[in-house]
């Protein structure tokens, strides 16, 4: 265990013990509200010394595997003792990253759905195929979850390509994982459009925003200029007869967004409604809560959006996110939506940055 860790974790102990003492002293529950107050703070930290001493326990075992395979004469026994040494220290790694968790703030809003907003950048009409490739990427990514991914608004290129895409990913920690997907996406691979088997550099914007609730954002009548307009592009009969499409401009911020792919006014404005209120929340919580808009900005990159994240180098068959300096090879098995391993290790390299700012 490193010794910052070690250090955090006596002076918590030693504070739990107190707080532990405290409540068995009968004189405390003469002041009820310091009573409850200290009653909370000892609940708070009862998680983490459990599995503190559950860690104590399993490398008190390991020591004495260790001293087995040394003393043994027996190869056999010996070679059991190493086994057994192996998995305990196994357990002790386990531990330690689970306290390590435990010792992190934690998001508010990482147990919510998001809405993913990807847009086509520079490249022309292969940055717009690649657009299209993330939205499938996120939406396999999903379904490999569990979770339901329903678009809210597209501006399709053809070929399976789109200028913008907005699609809400709908699932209990659908935050907590795809937090990490905003920035810059970088794609290098021959267009299929390419006669000359040139390899192209493209690019598309990624913003991953947590789902509003309804007492996130309080949203009044007055505040919203609501215009409607005939769709355009696919949509069968209503299609430039009736003004299904519907355009929210939020007064107060100049926010504007804009939904035709509903058949229904009624549809549309449902779901500008739920992108502007992610809008709003993500606002706020920039606007009220700059420690938290400070580590969204270290997750994202750049606050403007404007570092490259991660490449797809489709001939050379990886992805690398620069943030981290994770390669992964099969970038086939990425794009079709296995994104865990990188993910993975984006939220260890989060949480290893919060330990240090919290001097862990």
């Amino acid at each position: 265990m490193r010794p910052e860790l070690q250090h955090k974790l006596t002076t918590m102990q030693a504070r739990y013990d107190e707080l532990t003492a405290r409540l068995a002293d009968p004189s405390i529950f003469a002041d009820p509200a310091q009573a409850q107050q200290v009653a909370r703070e000892h609940a708070s930290l009862r998680q983490v010394m459990g599995v503190v001493e559950e860690h104590r326990r399993v490398a008190r075992e390991a020591e004495e595997a260790a001293e087995l395979a040394r003393a043994e004469h027996d190869a056999e026994l010996r070679a059991l003792a190493e086994t057994e040494r192996r998995t305990l220290l196994e357990r002790q790694t386990a531990l330690e990253q689970e306290i390590e968790q435990l010792l992190v703030p934690r998001d508010p809003r990482d147990e919510r759905s998001v809405i993913i907003e990807i847009r086509a950048g520079t490249g022309g009409d292969e940055a717009g195929l690649f657009a299209g490739d993330l939205f499938r990427m996120y939406a396999r990514y999903a379904e490999r979850h569990g979770w339901k991914s329903e678009v809210l608004s597209g501006s399709p290129t053809g070929l399976g390509g789109f200028k913008e895409v907005v699609v809400a990913v709908v699932g209990r920690g659908a935050y907590s994982r795809l937090k990490y997907e905003s920035g810059v996406h970088r794609v290098q691979r021959v267009p299929a459009t390419e006669a000359s088997g040139r390899i192209h550099t493209s690019t598309a914007t990624v913003a991953v925003l947590p789902e509003a609730e309804d007492v996130d954002v309080v949203i009044r009548p007055d505040e919203l200029q609501i215009d409607t307009y005939r769709a355009g592009g696919a949509g069968g009969q209503n299609v430039n007869k009736v003004e299904t499409a519907v355009r929210i401009t939020h007064l107060p911020t100049g926010v504007v967004i804009a939904c035709q792919d509903e058949r229904s006014q009624h549809q549309n404005r449902e779901k500008a409604m739920r992108i502007l209120r992610a809008h709003l929340l993500e606002r706020a919580i920039e606007q009220q809560n700059a420690e938290i808009a400070e580590a969204r900005r270290r997750q994202v990159g750049g606050g403007e959006r404007s570092e490259k994240i991660r490449t797809y180098n489709f001939p050379q068959d990886r992805v690398t996110d620069h943030r981290i300096g994770k390669t992964v090879h099969d970038l086939r098995r990425v794009m079709d939506g296995d994104l865990d391993e990188l993910l993975d290790a984006l939220a260890a390299s989060d949480r290893l940055e919060s330990l240090t700012s919290l001097g862990v």
